[in-house]
């Protein structure tokens, strides 16, 4: 047995004697050559019980237990034991690679410190295999690479950077943490076909971390599904996807949107612990409903330095046209760099368009003076994608949702705003105690409820929903997706759901729109969009959605 974790018991100290417990006897084993995935929602102790195999925890952190490798304990390796095995036996990729690579240094620096530290090659021989490494994991040009700095280089290529390094000293366990969540569904699909390649190729096992069941049903051999710091289920997983004993596995399975039909809401957590069966009921659209939103031909370009004095023109978005009816909702997906945010921040004019017209209650917004704008911003709304950075850290939730209503005039006083914030929160399915407290007393899920409640205190008819969900786990967004189908319903808004997976535009759109190289090129209902794509990277897109174990055997 390579890794065997036998009653991992996890605690932090907080103060003043209280400890919170985020890891409650957990066993498993991983076997050489084997991928396990390790699979829960954000708070299972599923990245705990991983970092804890290195000992990657804050000082305040308390361990016990075993955790066996190769038979040796590793609870009581020492400092120096534990920075040894660190990269050369066990190796770690981290969700976000911005994050993880430093970014004073260039990629081939980055690559050559660990084979010259625990490999003992020169620095010559160092680039050599760095270089060697960069064209394994499938980047271009890894020569002109390796004097690139992390910030010029895609999500997707630095998370190939981030493999490279975790395999510079081919190490027999990969820990791979979340290691595909903040990327499009094409590069996820090729970072996983990447290290079940590698795995192969190196002889190695993989610890793969996700809160997404879909995913690690085409790469796991085994299967352990983690919930509040304890294990639920394990097995192999053909019999996790056919055959499910817990009612949390089967809740996990099937909260994630479908590409093959869905229901009106999608099913949570709680509705299938509880046995509630799934909606059905669908309330039809308006087919003549009045168009709220024009765009004709918008277009944004940006200016990039080029030489000393030269400048050259980029065209991130190009041509754009469609039309918004009331209570519709149009999917806008794409790979990153596609445009597609470029275009709903254009459209809003915050940046500034370089041709076109979005018309909105017979106005064009691009040409409205500033305090014409500020009046019509009200009524066209943006919800981001980071619920972490969109709030402020230094007001309270009521603070923040009382804000807005104040620039604007609604509400006759402080009272009447604090009571349709708190009134919007229960809306958004918070109770009231969380008037008084900070964003960072929520999770990523709250807080992107937040956010759409302070969206809705200006009564908007349109919202852009940039990316709202992709950060969210699969439980958290089908409840964010049923929020805002809900709201849909009551208020009649009208969304632009910009996303990159087709899987949820699915779900939540009636049109969607597909854009790449900032041009859109294809256009059509969601139904016939699925049922019969015309252009090959639409095609793409739709074959790059995990589809399970099903789907992969």
């Amino acid at each position: 047995m390579l890794l065997s974790i036998q009653d991992l018991k996890v605690a932090f100290r907080m103060g003043k004697g209280v400890r919170a417990e985020a890891v409650k006897g957990v066993s498993f084993d991983i076997p050489e050559n084997t991928t396990v995935a390790l699979v829960g929602e954000s708070g299972s102790g599923k990245s705990v019980t991983a970092m804890s195999v290195l000992n990657l925890l804050p000082d305040n952190a308390e361990r016990s237990g075993r955790i066996l490798w190769r038979g040796k304990e590793m609870l009581q390796c020492t400092l120096a034991e534990l920075q040894a095995m660190r990269g050369k036996e066990i190796a770690c990729v981290f969700q976000d690679p911005m994050s993880s690579l430093n970014p004073v240094f260039n990629v081939g620096q980055q690559l050559c410190e660990p084979l010259m530290k625990h490999m003992g090659l020169g620095r010559s021989a160092a680039l050599k295999r760095a270089e060697e490494l960069l064209g394994e994991v499938g980047i271009p040009e890894p020569k002109r690479r390796l004097t690139s700095y992390p910030h010029e280089m895609s999500g997707g290529q630095q998370q190939r950077v981030m493999i490279a390094m975790a395999l510079s000293c081919e190490p027999k366990l990969l820990i791979a943490d979340e290691p595909t969540t903040a990327l499009d569904v094409t590069i996820q699909r090729q970072i996983l076909e990447l290290l079940g390649k590698l795995k192969v190729s190196h002889k190695m096992s993989v610890l793969f971390i996700s809160h997404d069941l879909g995913l690690v049903g085409e790469i796991a051999d085994s299967v352990v599904v983690m919930r509040n710091g304890i294990i639920r289920e394990q097995g192999p997983v053909a019999g996790i996807f056919e055959a499910p004993k817990d009612d949390y596995t089967k809740a996990l399975l099937a909260c994630r949107p479908s590409l093959e039909g869905n229901p009106s809401r999608l099913m949570v957590i709680d509705d299938h612990i509880a046995g509630r069966g799934a909606s059905t009921q669908f309330k039809a659209k308006d087919a003549n409903a009045p168009v709220v939103l024009e765009v004709r031909s918008l277009a944004k370009s940006f200016w990039l330095k080029q030489g000393l004095f030269g400048k050259r023109e980029f065209k991130a978005v190009q041509n754009v046209n469609f039309q918004l009816k009331k209570g519709h909702t149009l999917g806008v997906v794409g790979e990153s760099g596609s445009g597609k945010t470029t275009m709903g921040l254009t459209l809003l004019r915050l940046h500034e368009p370089s041709g076109g017209e979005v018309i909105f209650d017979g106005q064009n917004l691009l040409k409205l003076s500033d305090r014409e704008r500020l009046a019509m911003r009200r009524r066209i709304q943006i919800v981001f994608q980071n619920p972490y950075a969109s709030l402020n850290p230094r007001f309270t939730i009521g603070q923040t949702l009382v804000e807005p209503m104040a620039i604007h005039g609604i509400g006759k006083d402080l009272a009447e705003r604090e009571q349709r914030a708190r009134s919007l929160l229960e809306k958004v399915g918070l109770d009231g105690r969380a008037f008084g407290k900070y964003p960072h007393e929520f999770s990523g899920g709250q807080r992107q409820r937040v956010a759409i409640a302070r969206c809705l205190t200006l009564n908007p008819e349109v919202l852009v929903l940039d990316e709202a969900v992709s950060a969210l786990d699969v439980s958290v967004q089908a409840q964010v997706l049923n929020l805002l189908k809900d709201l849909q319903d009551e208020f009649g808004l009208s969304y632009v759901f910009i996303s990159h997976d087709l899987a949820v535009v699915r779900f939540i759109s009636d049109e969607v729109l597909v854009m790449k190289d900032g041009v859109v090129v294809e256009q059509a209902s969601t139904a016939q969009i699925l049922a019969a794509p015309r252009e090959d990277y639409t095609k793409r897109l739709l074959a790059a959605i995990p589809r399970g174990y099903r789907a992969a055997a």
